[in-house]
């Protein structure tokens, strides 16, 4: 649950005071001097940080600061992390410089025997103690509140023993274990070995083998005992190709198809348009030479550009689709758009927000097809000064669509494409090229981050099946399109805040003090002779240092780990990675609640309606709605990529890729495959026979043999050992360590390294010198 970053602050400030006494939520609302709709969003924010245990409720429901009571320094909550071997895990606190438990470490360790049942995500309560060999470890006394309740596995009519081999430390049962009688369920991506009891079936036609979605009533415990279960539904045979998503989207609980309300209406929205009618009030932009650029599998086609050079200045158009003159407020199709909040884009299908007969016909912008747009107009000087914005109602016709191959294509080679398009349409597409790259360069050199990981795309053949994945590209064309899509929603978000009007902000505020402390310090680790990450420019220059390096991926992880999650509300917070004090989401209404919901406020204004925005509680919640239900597709989409990868995989056990070290863990390695990108683990008691010591000061596994150096960046080759698609997990196995093998190549943390064992290099001195006299 996301709550408000300023008012968390604010809050814990306050209670932390030292003039402060226990309060009840009205109290603390009148010292804060909050309205109605904040001491609403107070109290939901108090609720949050007693569930996280950095605040709590005392007699006659006063607020108490968690550090105030007593026993507040021998536990703690936050979200617990199981690692990948040995049955052990971590628990990063919840509480992060607000003066709660300061001293305990970034992750709590939790050893075998201690996780008490806890899974991925989980909110727990730990009892920290003195650690064996040093700092503290915790015991999980209690699981606050579980990630999640609901799982696909797989349906068997009886329990099987655990298999045993070398990942069987993986697990948190082993063969001995008394297995459930009776039909079980084996759950996917899940630590457990053991299954969970299903009782009774409800006669459903199951078999062996058969994928289910099940709701746990009764989690398992660390030996992987007691765990029961409800079937909720059959899903089909596991033999099944699409299995995979339908499990997915049972998991995320995506939907399948629009209900009939929702159809019946679009069809009526449809019946009503007329393409030849020019509605009454719009701006007749037909005559405008306008393109659209996207991907060449894009499943919407929901913006459009118009650029002109004029007298030393530029004016650009952005069009939008106007799903909003489609999608009435209260409608089936709105209260369905609403509890979908946003597109679900899977490898092999889209679960679109709105009906395709919008979505993909009467909002979609075709080439000579008449289509009704929201359009942004911005005039500016060469200087980029913008001197006027307007946002119209108007009408376009596309002239031509292009994907951003076509585009990257034009630009490599102009004068190959000139007879084909036409010198109008080239001459747009070079000032837009010009253009953007201007905006872009500015937007940098002002303090803008440029810190996204690359999507992973899937290679389906015509069955659908995986053939190979590759990284997609962020190239010219897509920076084109980026930045006039930002320069349009920035544009509306400062015409909506001139008019202090409440709307659905898209904020990124900036992270937190001790992040940037962890990230100076990892970043110190390296050796990249980066001594403070605190700024924009310093993150940036971080950024620019390790791009095209084998530490790239690790780094942009680390940065992007050191981020606030970007979230929908109408707080005034600004966006802390773009550098933008006003911004929202404005450009993709067929795919985004948010901006459709802007779109509606743009046009209550353009309709000039005296009250047209909502209330701030109101945006509050729908920007917690839209926010949860991003970040569930998010999930699903990464999730499901990862399952068909493994399922891909799953044919070339044994066979060995190249890889760069991407993570360094305590129980092992993360690495990342260069030509197919996958992410596998490489658990520690795999690695060449040693004992290993993990050194935070370098990110690295340093065993006492030499040449056992494992680091982040470090690039090897592997080979695949194990798909394991009920743990959902890749498991590499070390074949070479080339950076370690490279003669004379120093350490970028040579201070950090350990000393040489000079005992060691006398004995082999000897023997040199031994095996010289025999020759």
């Amino acid at each position: 649950m996301q709550v408000s970053q300023e008012l968390t602050d604010r809050l814990l400030r306050w209670v932390h005071a030292a003039e402060y006494r226990p309060s009840k939520p009205k109290q603390i609302a009148t010292h804060l001097k909050l309205d109605l709709d904040e001491y609403r969003e107070l109290r939901r924010v108090i609720k949050q940080l007693v569930l996280e245990g950095r605040l709590i409720y005392g007699g006659n429901h006063l607020v108490v600061a968690a550090a105030a009571v007593g026993g507040a320094s021998d536990s703690i909550r936050g979200k617990f992390r199981r690692a990948m071997g040995g049955g052990f895990g971590f628990v990063r606190p919840s509480s992060g410089g607000t003066g709660v438990n300061d001293d305990v470490p970034e992750d709590i360790f939790v050893p075998p025997g201690s996780t008490g049942g806890a899974m991925e995500g989980d909110l727990v309560e730990v009892e920290i103690s003195p650690g064996r060999k040093g700092g503290v470890e915790g015991v999980v006394i209690a699981v606050i509140q579980r990630e999640r309740r609901q799982f696909t596995g797989t349906f068997r009519t009886k329990a099987i023993a655990p298999e045993t081999g070398p990942y069987q430390d993986n697990r948190q049962s082993s063969a001995n274990d008394e297995l459930p009688e009776g039909p079980v369920v084996y759950l996917d991506g899940v630590h457990f070995d053991a299954p969970v009891s299903v009782g009774d079936v409800r006669g459903l036609p199951l078999v062996d083998d058969d994928k289910v979605f099940v709701e746990i009533v009764d989690f398992p415990d660390d030996n992987g005992q007691g765990g029961e279960a409800v079937i909720l539904e059959r899903l089909g045979s596991s033999k099944n190709p699409a299995i995979d998503t339908l499990s997915i989207m049972r998991q995320y609980g995506l939907p399948n198809e629009f209900p009939q309300a929702v159809l019946d209406e679009a069809r009526v929205r449809a019946d009503e348009f007329d393409e030849d009618v020019l509605p009454e009030g719009r701006k007749d932009l037909t005559d405008l030479l306008t393109i659209t650029i996207d991907p060449f599998d894009a499943r919407d086609f929901d913006d459009a550009i118009s650029l002109q050079r004029e007298d030393g200045r530029w004016r650009l158009w952005v069009h939008i689709a106007d799903v909003s003159h489609f999608v009435h407020v209260g409608g089936a199709i709105d209260v369905e758009a609403r509890l979908r909040a946003t597109s679900v884009y899977l490898p092999d299908r889209v679960i679109p927000m709105i009906p395709e007969i919008i979505s993909n016909h009467l909002a979609s912008l075709q080439p000579e097809r008449r289509r009704l747009v929201k359009t942004v107009e911005i005039e500016m000087l060469d200087d980029l000064t913008i001197t006027h914005t307007e946002v119209h109602n108007a009408v376009i016709r596309s002239d031509k669509r292009f994907n951003y191959e076509q585009i990257d294509q034009y630009l490599s080679a102009r004068e190959t494409f000139a007879g084909d398009w036409g010198e109008p349409v080239c001459q747009l597409i070079d000032h837009m090229y010009e253009l953007a790259m201007k905006i872009r360069k500015q937007r940098f050199k002002d303090g803008s981050l440029s810190m996204d990981m690359p999507d992973i795309k899937l290679d389906l053949d015509r069955a659908g099946k995986v053939k190979g994945a590759h990284l997609v590209e962020h190239t010219e064309s897509h920076q084109i399109i980026e930045e006039f899509m930002l320069a349009g929603n920035q544009a509306v978000a400062s015409w909506l805040d001139k008019l202090d009007l409440n709307f659905l902000h898209r904020i990124h505020a900036p992270p937190e003090r001790r992040k940037l402390r962890m990230l100076t310090a990892f970043v110190k680790d390296l050796g990249l002779g980066i001594d403070h990450v605190e700024s924009r420019f310093e993150i940036q220059a971080v950024l620019d240092k390790v791009a095209g390096t084998p530490l790239e991926n690790a780094v942009n992880f680390a940065v992007l780990k050191s981020m606030n999650k970007a979230v929908y509300g109408p707080h005034r917070e600004g966006h802390y990675a773009l550098d933008m004090e006003h911004y929202c989401h404005f450009t993709s209404p067929i795919r985004r609640y948010p901006d459709l919901s802007v779109h509606r406020l743009v046009q209550k204004l353009l309709d000039k309606k005296s009250t047209p925005d909502e209330s701030f509680a109101e945006l509050v919640k729908l920007g917690h709605e839209c926010s949860d239900a991003e970040r569930n597709a998010a999930q699903a989409e990464r999730e499901l990529i990862e399952l068909k990868l493994l399922h891909f995989l799953k044919k070339k056990v044994g066979e060995k890729l190249e890889a760069v070290i991407s993570r360094v863990f305590a129980d092992g390695l993360h690495a990342r495959c260069t030509k197919l990108p996958v992410d596998g683990f490489i658990p520690i008691t795999t690695l060449p026979g040693d004992k290993y010591r993990f050194e935070r000061n370098g990110q690295m596994l340093i065993g006492f043999k030499d040449g056992n150096r494992f680091r982040l960046g470090d690039q090897l080759t592997v080979r695949v050992d194990k798909v394991d698609l009920q743990d959902r997990q890749l498991y590499l196995t070390v074949v070479k360590n080339h950076s370690a093998s490279r003669p004379g190549e120093p350490s970028r943390t040579e201070t950090n390294s350990r000393k040489p064992n000079y005992k060691t290099k006398r004995k082999n001195d000897r023997r040199e010198k031994k095996k010289k006299r025999r020759r």
